[in-house]
């Protein structure tokens, strides 16, 4: 059973505690706000927390200003000559009205024409769009799935693509089963595959201690250096950190 509760560390911070049958505290900033939140076993006292937050109270404003730092994109109305992103390349939306099935297509270098019959709604227009990343992104998983189990020594079971507001990915190691966010399609390749590496891992380490850390490094040395890149990119009005 979880026991939830705000706790005032300092007259600037607060911390949303989330005490849980673990074994160890795990903190986490979110986005867009910088709001923490503290993961602590249920044997783990006020006073603990409070020095535990305290002790990471520069990592905590790091990533705070962070996310204050980050371009980010208002929503998108889906009209015409508006910039949209895909696989880490900006391209402008021509939007094509015509009498048949909707459809995104790729010509150029420099348009994403979308293709919709007349009198389109804004949340239909990106339904339309969002399917299209959708499969564009399914076209590159697997193949990265199939390159990097036989070198870690994993098997994924299963794997979805799925929006997700918190997270870039996420992993079931029981069923070994990952998760990978929408919002990747519009990153560039090695970002999506830095993420999809990460939580393979987690099929060998469940939590991000030492060990996991090492496990990156073995298997993919320019791990930091990926994930800098992808959180330095424009992400769109609800997107966050990895």
């Amino acid at each position: 059973m979880e026991e939830t509760k705000v706790l005032h560390i300092t007259s600037q911070l607060s911390i949303d505690v989330v005490r849980k049958n673990i074994k160890n505290m795990h903190l986490a900033v979110y986005p867009p706000t910088g709001r923490v939140r503290i993961a602590a076993p249920l044997r783990i006292d006020d006073e603990a927390v409070r020095l535990f937050a305290i002790s990471k109270i520069g990592w905590i404003r790091k990533h705070q200003r962070n996310f204050v730092a980050q371009d980010r994109q208002p929503p998108r109305q889906y009209k015409e000559r508006e910039s949209h992103y895909f696989q880490g390349k900006r391209y402008l939306l021509r939007l094509i009205e015509h009498d048949a099935p909707p459809k995104v297509v790729m010509k150029t270098k420099t348009y994403i024409d979308l293709y919709v019959r007349p009198n389109t709604t804004t949340e239909q227009r990106q339904s339309i769009v969002n399917e299209w990343y959708r499969t564009e992104l399914k076209k590159l998983i697997q193949p990265i799935i199939e390159k990097w189990q036989p070198q870690i020594g994993v098997s994924v079971a299963d794997w979805q693509v799925k929006q997700m507001k918190t997270k870039w990915g996420t992993c079931n190691i029981e069923k070994k089963r990952i998760w990978i966010n929408l919002e990747l399609a519009k990153k560039p390749i090695h970002c999506l595959e830095y993420i999809v590496v990460h939580e393979m891992i987690h099929l060998l380490e469940r939590h991000h201690n030492d060990r996991f850390l090492s496990l990156m490094e073995k298997y993919m040395p320019q791990w930091r250096f990926n994930k800098e890149e992808l959180n330095r990119l424009p992400v769109s009005h609800g997107e966050w950190t990895y």
